[in-house]
């Protein structure tokens, strides 16, 4: 009789689980697709860790954890399953159709060999900077967005922009297709020094999108972009990558949002909407990441294309200056609403603004300043998107949390003789800026004094370079080294110039001091010495 009353109790239990989960299922109504298909790879006799049920279904961490609230699983360790005995019980339960075809998937077993090198590099990348929404895509996503550019664009002499490139789609391409120009900017040096250490080909540019694009970076046929998952992050980079096309182009973007959350996806697109772009095709949960639970760690692939009212409203949105663009951290834009406009309506506060030092008579002020203050002022995009057009002799330069990353490039923009930059938290000013400048600083501010300009060669010529922050790099660096044998007293061609110059830095082409990545300067002064020393056997 125990042994009946015990098989009746498990009974009356499995009957109670079952109810639930079709409780849950009903409740999703036509939605409920995404729980079943969860619930499928749960009944496949796999063992699963949370993360990897959530990037395999596509589906929100809190969605699948109330489909497993309704469960029976067993369980080892970290990973769970539906017990063998009880997956019959939920057979007229599955989504027993696949999910929307992948259409590149054919494509992947066709190249294993760049998948194994693409894992490896993504291992091997620099970790995460949360502050700046970074969440790796898988390797697989990667490869496959390569394939998808090569199935749907003739990628021989196609010049891509990678507006960002955290995820290292750039490498991806190249080792796919060799023959594509590609170009990444972004902001962070570490991804652009990791990019350059590959040493397949890719062109790398510094850049913070909420200040401009490199003028290097301009007339593309193509453009990449996953960026900040919020409104104002993906108008902004999708604005920037549409700004480094030609008319024909399209941008490519990578962008999700959790099931939950449809208003968010709605505040998005209107953001794309108002840039006026046509949807060529989009591509459900194309991209899938290793995080990113609460959207189900994967991204929709949208194919946009510019129309004749693209490039006005680009113009417009640029015109914006807006720093809190990302999910989290300091910059994020729920931190930067603060105060309220309207009953239960945000408005993002202003970033304080400094008060100019007594001890300090600026010429000239930069950035935000304290209205009241009678100095001409510009913009910070403005002063490093071209040279002032006054001489100026002493610059205060205010620079808006967020935004201290562009310090080195601040101090490049101007021949100034004192500098003065204000700042909540500046970051370290990099040794090659000590050719220029005398430097001192405390936590709030850098003091920048100009030095005489050296004599000797290789100095002269370092000097001449940093001197001409908007100029091309190596155009700086070929008159140079001319003005270098004209003082000796020999002759030496433009030809033979940009001949040293690439055997020295066979990057410096047709980039500006302001765009380079700062290993890349760091690099400098030994390149320009080695040109120096070069000249002994080509005059």
């Amino acid at each position: 009789m125990e042994q009946v009353g015990a098989e009746r109790d498990s009974v009356g239990q499995d009957r109670t689980e079952r109810e639930g989960l079709e409780r849950l299922l009903d409740a999703a109504g036509a939605d409920s697709r995404r729980l079943r298909h969860a619930l499928a790879l749960l009944c496949d006799g796999q063992w699963w860790t949370l993360a990897e049920l959530v990037r395999a279904g596509a589906t929100s961490r809190r969605t699948i954890e109330t489909l497993l609230r309704e469960l029976h699983l067993e369980q080892e360790g970290d990973r769970f399953r539906v017990p063998l005995t009880h997956t019959p019980d939920y057979q007229d339960l599955l989504a027993v159709a696949p999910p929307p075809e992948d259409p590149v998937a054919h494509l992947v077993p066709h190249y294993a060999h760049v998948l194994e090198r693409l894992t490896a590099l993504v291992a091997g990348a620099p970790h995460a900077r949360h502050v700046l929404d970074h969440v790796s895509a898988t390797p697989d996503t990667v490869l496959r967005r390569a394939l998808l550019l090569g199935a749907r664009f003739w990628l021989p002499g196609t010049r891509l922009l990678c507006v960002g490139d955290h995820d290292l789609t750039s490498l991806a391409v190249k080792l796919v297709h060799p023959e594509t120009d590609v170009t990444v900017v972004d902001l962070d040096e570490r991804i652009l020094a990791y990019i350059d250490d590959q040493d397949l080909g890719v062109r790398t540019r510094w850049a913070d999108l909420r200040l401009g694009l490199p003028a290097s970076a301009r007339d593309h046929d193509l453009a990449l972009t996953d960026p900040p998952y919020t409104p104002e992050g993906t108008g902004l980079f999708v604005a920037r990558a549409v700004e480094g096309l030609t008319d024909e182009g399209r941008v490519l973007l990578a962008y999700g949002a959790s099931e939950r959350t449809p208003m968010l996806a709605f505040k998005v697109q209107q953001a794309l909407s108002e840039l006026n772009l046509t949807y060529e095709a989009i591509y459900p949960d194309f991209n899938r990441y290793f995080g990113a639970e609460a959207i189900g760690s994967a991204a929709d692939l949208y194919i946009l294309r510019p129309t004749t009212k693209t490039r006005p409203a680009v113009t417009s949105r640029l015109s914006r200056l807006t720093t809190a663009i990302y999910t989290q951290g300091p910059q994020s834009v729920e931190s930067a609403q603060t105060t309220v406009s309207a009953p239960h309506k945000p408005r993002p506060a202003s970033p304080p603004t400094p008060d100019l030092p007594p001890d300090f008579d600026a010429d000239l002020l930069v950035g935000d300043w304290p209205k009241g203050l009678s100095q001409p002022r510009v913009k910070l995009s403005t002063w490093l998107a071209k040279p002032y057009a006054a001489a100026v002799d002493r610059v205060a330069i205010a620079v808006p949390p967020g935004l201290e990353a562009a310090l080195p490039r601040l101090l490049l923009a101007t021949r100034a003789a004192h500098v003065r930059i204000l700042g909540t938290s500046l970051p370290p000013v990099p040794d090659v800026l000590a050719a220029v400048y005398k430097l001192s600083a405390d936590a709030g501010s850098v003091d920048a004094v100009r030095l005489p300009s050296p004599e000797d060669d290789a100095p002269g010529v370092l000097r001449r370079i940093l001197d001409n922050g908007h100029a091309k790099l190596a155009n700086t660096w070929r008159e140079g080294l001319i003005a270098v044998t004209r003082v000796q007293g020999t002759t030496l061609t433009k030809n033979e110039a940009r001949t040293l110059i690439r055997e020295a830095a066979p990057w410096s082409d047709d980039l500006t001091p302001l765009e380079a990545p700062l290993h890349r300067l760091a690099a400098l002064p030994q390149a320009v010495a080695a040109t120096i020393s070069a000249l002994t056997t080509t005059t």
